[in-house]
């Protein structure tokens, strides 16, 4: 009688997941849909606000403080694998207690980075860094500075949306990103009308938009339905830090490599040609990877969710899923190709020669972005099962070579179009690398270093 009782108990739990994941998919499909739409609205009202050059500059800044990311030691997502074992065993205090732990180590690691950056960028010359031109922009040490304050002070709150991914609940943390990025959209189309649209103006409205949300959704969240994880200082416990950085701190070194091999192609660009040579690159940037937050949209509830399905040893459900993800890869791959054919088409309705884009740079964009999403679609699988060493390997080695390489590239030919290619190349192993481990560990034959 135990023995169907469990049986039964393992069908219903995986009838919840896949139900709670469709759920998550539609929700965030609406709300990441819109989001999407909102991203590709800013674009040319941005580049109408500051034009080509500022843009470029602005673009560029804002990619480089994404980095502060990178600085909670991987927490955010160490946080979201750690609550979702948890609740999937009810152990309430034990989640509690990781939030906490959580939201105390993000304090105590990000006062010391913001008062480093802040002292850092009173001392250094930041226009040479960048390579700004100081008569286009008289105050832009101010613009980084106010950025960096706002962003520093967010990194602390967005851990509420890492909460709402543990609960297996993706869809809010993209209705949060939505709500900021939808002010964000107005309150510059509001600059744009009345002619107030400054580097200044604009990099305070796309960092303080996030900070406000985030304010508002903490109480909501912790005061409200949630209130049994809401964080107190006697549930921070010295174990619960202690697995929090042991995990974390893999995620940590990802999500640093990952930026800079994401991230820097803006930088060595503004920083060997000119910033107004970021705004085409970012144009179809923002372009094809519509396709990589579709693909987004459909992998991350599979990420928790593959915990908790590891946890009970559904390795039926994890193969099921499997399918699913490799069937929504192929259709993006054949959309990205759709997306490449049609680029001039909607460049000329989207951006309306505000600014020109080489057919190469798209063409290169593209293919980076189809290697992403193929190597996302075993890597989000992966770091449901905490399977992180070698993907950490590979892009540690992706990373080490990029930037030299890119470098040297790009002096070399003087093309940015051998410089994206360079950022194919480099990510080429790495989706080798997770393939395999995929391969291995969802049929059970991951041995060794494969299993980490």
């Amino acid at each position: 009688m135990k023995k169907q009782i469990a049986i039964i108990s393992r069908l219903l739990g995986k009838d919840q997941r896949t139900t709670l994941i469709r759920k998550n998919i539609l929700a965030s499909v609406l709300i990441k849909g819109w989001s999407s739409l909102v991203l590709l609205l800013l674009v040319p009202l941005t580049i109408a606000c500051l034009g080509s050059y500022k843009n470029g500059v602005w673009l560029t800044m804002s990619s480089v403080l994404l980095w502060i990311n990178s600085f909670d030691i991987g927490l955010g997502n160490g946080l979201r694998n750690k609550l979702a074992l948890f609740m999937a065993h009810d152990q309430k205090d034990e989640a509690r207690a990781t939030v906490s732990s959580a939201l105390a180590m993000l304090v105590l690691i990000i006062i010391p980075v913001t008062l480093v950056l802040v002292v850092m960028e009173l001392n250094i010359d930041c226009y040479s860094l960048f390579n700004v031109d100081k008569e286009q922009i008289a105050n832009f040490q101010e613009v980084l500075l106010i950025s960096t304050i706002f962003i520093c002070t967010t990194f602390i709150f967005k851990f509420v949306g890492n909460v709402y991914m543990g609960l297996q609940l993706p869809a809010v943390n993209n209705l949060l990103l939505c709500i900021s990025n939808t002010m964000i959209l107005i309150v510059t189309f509001v600059l744009y009308k009345m002619e107030c649209g400054t580097l200044m103006s604009i990099a305070f409205v796309n960092t303080a938009a996030p900070l406000l949300v985030y304010l508002v959704s903490y109480p909501i969240t912790f005061c409200g339905k949630y209130r049994f994880l809401r964080p107190t200082f006697k549930d921070v416990h010295i174990q619960s830090v202690k697995e929090l950085f042991r995990l974390g701190l893999h995620f940590f070194i990802l999500q640093t490599l990952g930026i800079v091999l994401l991230f820097s192609a803006n930088l060595i660009i503004s920083k060997m040609f000119s910033p107004e040579m970021v705004t085409p690159y970012q144009i179809a940037y923002r372009y094809i990877f519509t396709a990589q937050t579709i693909f987004t949209i459909v992998c991350v509830p599979y990420w928790t969710a593959t915990t908790d399905a590891y946890a009970h040893g559904d390795y039926v459900w994890m193969k099921r899923a499997g399918r699913t993800l490799d069937r929504v890869m192929m259709l993006l791959i054949a959309l990205i190709s759709l997306m490449v054919i049609c680029s001039d088409f909607v460049y000329d309705i989207w951006i309306q020669g505000r600014a020109e884009v080489p057919f190469s740079i798209t063409l290169w964009v593209a293919l980076y972005s189809i290697i992403l999403i193929c190597s996302s679609r075993y890597s989000f699988v992966l770091n449901g099962v905490g399977a992180l060493k070698l993907q950490l390997l590979c892009t540690f080695g992706a990373a080490v070579v990029y930037v030299p390489l890119a470098v040297f590239v790009g002096r070399s030919t003087g093309s940015i179009d051998c410089l994206l290619a360079v950022m194919c190349a480099v990510n080429i192993p790495g989706l080798i690398v997770n393939y395999i481990q995929y391969r291995k560990i969802i049929n059970g034959k991951a041995k060794g270093i494969w299993t980490k």
